[in-house]
């Protein structure tokens, strides 16, 4: 009869040495899955959302602000607004006004691309000035800070170059302004004409000459914010 007592023993032993195995086999197996198995919805819209917010960076600037942008001619027809250059410099407090720097700041700043254009006319100037924040939440709390009724101030500092056409193009000269968000992005705008008269010297305003500002900031707003989803088989992701 005591020969009998070890049978059990070893019939639960086996037992558990086989649930174990089943269990490291299955471990394993969702290891192997989890090791293999391709991103997920949620992992592309989320590495989708980081690409979008990296653009600012990584993008060329010369694709952020192209050479040309179209606009709607105030006596009709399309134009294009040329480009007259891009700023090196990024620093959030030296792009905009005092009265508005402290809000970029509280909400998460990175930099402040920005560039000049002038019409197709070359009588107006325009500076878009691109402000990357933290995250969507933080670029719809600074945009509140920026005028929307069409005034410049408090707002964009323009953008001048020597020896162009934009050398006049000085904060006394702003005339309009505007301010749009999308996704991390705000995009600003700031216009004068390009004969350097002060705002505040200007004849009787004429708001429609300085309309093709937003417009053309849209291209640039959309350019930036369009998402992408990522796509595994280019050489641009890694998935």
């Amino acid at each position: 009869m005591n020969s009998a007592r070890p049978w059990p023993t070893l019939v639960v032993a086996s037992a558990l040495t086989l649930a174990c195995a089943v269990a490291a086999g299955v471990a394993g197996s969702a290891a192997g899955t989890e090791l293999t198995r391709g991103p997920s919805t949620a992992e592309l819209r989320a590495a989708a959302e980081q690409e979008v917010a990296e653009r600012w960076r990584t993008w060329p600037p010369g694709r952020i602000f192209p050479a040309t942008l179209p606009y709607s001619a105030e006596q009709g027809g399309r134009e294009r607004a040329s480009r007259v250059g891009i700023s090196r410099h990024t620093a959030c407090g030296d792009s905009v006004d005092a009265a508005v720097a402290e809000s970029l700041s509280a909400g998460g700043c990175r930099g402040v691309l920005r560039a000049t254009y002038v019409d197709a006319l070359r009588g107006v100037l325009v500076t878009i000035g691109v402000v990357a924040m933290r995250d969507a939440l933080g670029a719809e709390r600074a945009k509140s800070a920026f005028a929307d009724t069409g005034k410049p101030v408090p707002g964009l500092v323009p953008l001048a170059f020597r020896g162009t056409v934009a050398d006049r193009f000085t904060s006394a000269v702003r005339q309009a302004g505007s301010v749009r968000q999308a996704g991390p992005y705000l995009v600003l705008t700031t216009a004068g004409q390009v004969d350097g008269r002060p705002g505040d010297a200007a004849d009787e305003p004429r708001p429609a000459i300085f309309a093709f500002a937003a417009e053309i900031s849209e291209h640039v707003l959309t350019g930036l914010s369009a998402p992408r989803m990522p796509d595994c088989s280019a050489e641009e992701w890694q998935c």
